[in-house]
């Protein structure tokens, strides 16, 4: 890489360790600090944080690949996330604030019993492991991808370790570098460091993206017109797809029905999420930061979705002879397109910048989530809330630094023995895993009668299902929520009919 280019990604690394570290000056001695940041924090910061943490490097660099291969019908699926978070204002968020809350799984605890809760959380922290860890190994694919294009760059990566590819050497220093780095500012900074971090990554992404896209667009002649008027011959701005099949993505019903599903589970019920709302001082800030940030994840996807168009004007009219660069077995790899643009065609510096923003995007930190969750909905009942609370505060931070090691094993693991395509069809469990999370949250807000054995046996039956639709059927993945929540509400509702009260209620008294 080129000396300013490497001296602004390694000033934005250390910069957002200081960043995030500088918050652990400011933090109170307890331990809901560490968490819930005091009920202190601004609704627009909560907002940038649900906006940064639902966007991933692979959004930064695919998303416009699949503008450049297809259009932005992608967008339906967006607009079924903004009654997704219509729904979540509706019936969950008055919900967060009855009580003093660190969890979202206490809300299951309180209506069925501790086995319950045990049992969402653990989905929880399993899937989050697997999903960051994963994410972090994606995001090193993206880099390696960028930075091998560099000059001298697979030659320095050989003199690293010569035995090893260069491309999993970058991965690998890329995963290890981001987890450490997540794993500092959380360490100290607890749910502040992250917010505010959040907030920092959007504004750098974006600025990325705005730079890109704004050298991008001089370099076509004839600048706007010629984008519109191709892209519009190419059918690059259809939008709406109302062909009904449930095998096929990106249409208008997988869209607005499966989209609003998917983000009623993920902001809904996702300790991830949830855990920002309950930052915040009221339902109205909640609601507020929720439906915002759906305005501004449409408007920020329909930025990436024209850089795509862009490329495709760029590189079908102007630069055609470069496209073999992204071909693989003669076709498109589509997350190819974005990256080789920035190394080959963005200035010194700039490229640096963009490289910053691709890793801001992997930034968005899960571990104090997933400490809140072991210590709420595990260590706490364990120990009866007896030990002091600076016992519990040390607690977290020892919680935050074990499972950012988690997920820097799994990264790693991930690079070593799995292929890309393996790696994408196991982060799809997360989808229904949401979906059964999600019928439990509708069992315990719409019935009285469902206790604890029947909304087991539903998350049981909910899971089987949805294993099943995902290995052995042809269903797109943008209905899974929406099978996986209904499967399990029906079935738990069903067995509260044949159930004994008396013995759902021994197991919620356990």
């Amino acid at each position: 890489m080129r000396t300013l280019d490497i001296l602004i990604l390694f000033a934005y690394l250390i910069g957002t360790v200081l960043f995030g570290s500088w918050f652990s000056r400011r933090q109170r001695r307890e331990m809901k600090d560490y968490f819930v940041s005091g009920k202190s924090m601004p609704w627009w910061a909560i907002m940038a944080s649900v906006v940064s943490t639902e966007t991933s490097s692979l959004t930064f660099v695919s998303v416009p690949g699949v503008a450049f291969t297809g259009n932005f019908t992608f967008l339906q699926l967006v607009v079924g996330y903004l009654f997704g978070r219509l729904a979540v204002t509706l019936i969950f968020v008055p919900l967060y604030f009855r009580g003093e809350l660190l969890t979202v799984y206490q809300l299951l605890g309180q209506r069925f019993g501790s086995a319950v809760r045990r049992l969402a959380s653990t989905l929880f922290l399993i899937t989050r492991s697997i999903a960051d860890g994963f994410r972090l190994y994606l995001t090193g694919i993206v880099l390696s991808a960028v930075i091998l294009a560099l000059p001298g760059s697979e030659a320095t990566a050989r003199s690293w370790f010569p035995s090893l590819d260069p491309t999993l050497t970058i991965i690998m220093f890329s995963v290890l570098v981001m987890g450490i780095a997540t794993i500092i500012f959380s360490y100290f900074g607890g749910i502040d460091a992250v917010i505010w971090t959040d907030v920092t990554q959007l504004g750098i992404y974006l600025i990325g993206a705005f730079v890109a896209a704004f050298i991008l667009l001089g370099k076509i002649p004839g600048g706007l017109n010629e984008v519109l008027s191709t892209g519009s011959a190419a059918g690059k701005f259809t939008f709406l797809d109302f062909t009904w099949s449930i095998t096929k993505s990106n249409t208008f019903w997988s869209g607005l029905i499966g989209g609003a599903f998917l983000t009623t589970a993920t902001h809904g019920t996702d300790q991830l999420m949830v855990q920002r709302y309950l930052c915040g001082d009221s339902p109205k800030d909640a609601r507020k930061a929720l439906l915002v940030s759906g305005v501004v994840v449409l408007a920020q996807f329909a930025l990436f979705l024209f850089i795509g168009v862009m490329l495709y004007v760029f590189y079908t009219g102007y630069a055609s002879a470069e496209t073999a660069s992204f071909l693989v077995d003669g076709k498109v790899r589509a997350d190819r397109v974005f990256p080789h643009f920035i190394v080959n065609h963005l200035p010194t510096g700039v490229v640096g910048l963009v490289i910053a923003a691709i890793a801001a995007a992997a930034f968005t930190s899960s571990l104090n989530s997933q400490a809140a969750t072991t210590i709420a909905d595990f260590y706490l009942p364990m120990t009866g809330g007896k030990k002091p609370d600076a016992h519990y505060l040390k607690a977290s931070k020892l919680l935050t630094a074990f499972w950012g090691l988690v997920q820097i094993s799994t990264g790693m693991f991930a690079a070593f023995y799995l292929s890309r395509s393996m790696v994408d069809q196991v982060l799809d469990i997360q989808s229904f895993t949401n979906g059964v999370i999600l019928g439990i949250f509708f069992l315990g807000t719409f019935t009285k009668r469902v206790q604890s054995w029947s909304a087991i046996i539903g998350i049981v039956v909910g899971a089987a299902v949805m294993l099943y639709v995902k290995f052995w059927t042809p269903v797109s993945w943008q209905w899974y929520v929406l099978i996986g929540s209904i499967t399990t509400f029906v079935v738990g509702y069903v067995a509260s009919l044949v159930i004994s009260e008396k013995a759902a209620t021994e197991v919620k008294a356990q």
